[in-house]
Parts: structure tokens; C-alpha cells; sequence
């Protein structure tokens, strides 16, 4: 770990605002970032955040180094993220109990008369349905760049468990933003690339 990391560690666990805020400014943007893409929600993603440094002020006492202060930060967004996944998708079961037993009807969405690229809210929709372990591992390897040791790290699993995950997650996502492309015909070609 850096000197100036254990210097802001050491300075927030004395109680000193300037250090937690320093520690914010540094690691916010990046935190939101992952949580806003694991949790496909900004305004939730706001919410978490703060949770996230919240837990993090209290748990910096037990801050023991093992790694760096933004893997360490990584873990507590990562494990928030899933907590958080967990209590949404009870609350959406609880949700859509009573319309599973009206049979309630959902039109279907009217695709478009012309063919597009896979957009970005349809590669959001597809990284939300891979299971949390897919989606966590692949968010954090191949959005935000760590490497597998990384990614191990902040997850508490494997090398090769974070391995797996990815190559899961990337098979997944391959076959539903697949079944969402545009069907290619005349004049106009297939428009979705592998990933």
C-alpha cells in the first residue's frame, strides 16, 4: 500500500473529516461507476454510494492493509452491490407475485422498422440478467479493468473461479444480445459484432 494511503487511513481512524473527504474524493468516482453499472441504476447507484462510504467510515478500524485502500474500498461497493441486487429481486419477487397469479398480460415492445446496432441500454439489460457472480466478476474484469488476481481479490474467490465467471458471463451476454439483434435482409447487413 502507498504512503499516502496509510497516511489517510491512519488520519480517518484518528477521526480527521479532511482525510475521509480525501479518501471520497479519490475513490468516488470510480466506486460510482461500478455500482451504477452493477446496479443499471444512477439514481440507486447514488444511494448505495453513500452507503458505501458509510460502511467503509466505520469499518476503517479494521482496515488491516492486507491490500490497497481501493480494493479494500472495491470489496465493501461489490459486496454492497450484491446486498443490494439480493433485497431488490426478493422485493420484485414479493412485487410480481400477485400479477403471476392474475395472469396479468404485458404487451410486447414494438420492434423498430429499421435495423439497429445492439444499443447500450440493451447490453445494460443483458449484463442485468447474468447471475450476480457472472455479473460482478465481469463488471469489475472487463468494464473496469482489473485483472483476475484483482478481481479475485475483490470478490474473495479463486484466480480460476474469476476466470470462469467471465468466460460464463461473456457466453451469456453473446447469446442474449444475439437474440436481441436485428435480423439481417436485403440491403442491410448483420449488425451485431461478437463480443
Amino acid at each position: 500500500m502507498s504512503e499516502a494511503d496509510l497516511d489517510v487511513v491512519r488520519r480517518c481512524r484518528e477521526g480527521d473529516p479532511a482525510a475521509f473527504e480525501a479518501m471520497y474524493r479519490a475513490q468516488a468516482r470510480r466506486l460510482f461507476g461500478l455500482v451504477s453499472r452493477m446496479l443499471g441504476s444512477a439514481p440507486e447507484a447514488e444511494d448505495v454510494l453513500q452507503e458505501i462510504f458509510v460502511s467503509a467510515h466505520r469499518k476503517m478500524g479494521g482496515f488491516r492493509g492486507d491490500s490497497t485502500l481501493g480494493t479494500w474500498l472495491y470489496r465493501i461497493a461489490v459486496n454492497h452491490c450484491l446486498d443490494h441486487l439480493r433485497s431488490r429481486s426478493a422485493r420484485m419477487a414479493r412485487a410480481t407475485e400477485s400479477l403471476d397469479k392474475d395472469e396479468a398480460y404485458e404487451p410486447a415492445a414494438v420492434e423498430p422498422l429499421v435495423p439497429t446496432a445492439i444499443s447500450r441500454i440493451d447490453l445494460e439489460r443483458a449484463i442485468a440478467q447474468l447471475p450476480e457472480g457472472c455479473r460482478a466478476a465481469f463488471v469489475l474484469h472487463d468494464v473496469e479493468g482489473l485483472d483476475h488476481r484483482e478481481v479475485a481479490e475483490t470478490l474473495g474467490i479463486s484466480e480460476g473461479t474469476s476466470k470462469s465467471q467471465v468466460h460464463k458471463a461473456r457466453h451469456r451476454l453473446r447469446r442474449l444480445l444475439s437474440a436481441r439483434a436485428p435480423r439481417p435482409h436485403a440491403g442491410h447487413p448483420q449488425l451485431i459484432k461478437a463480443l
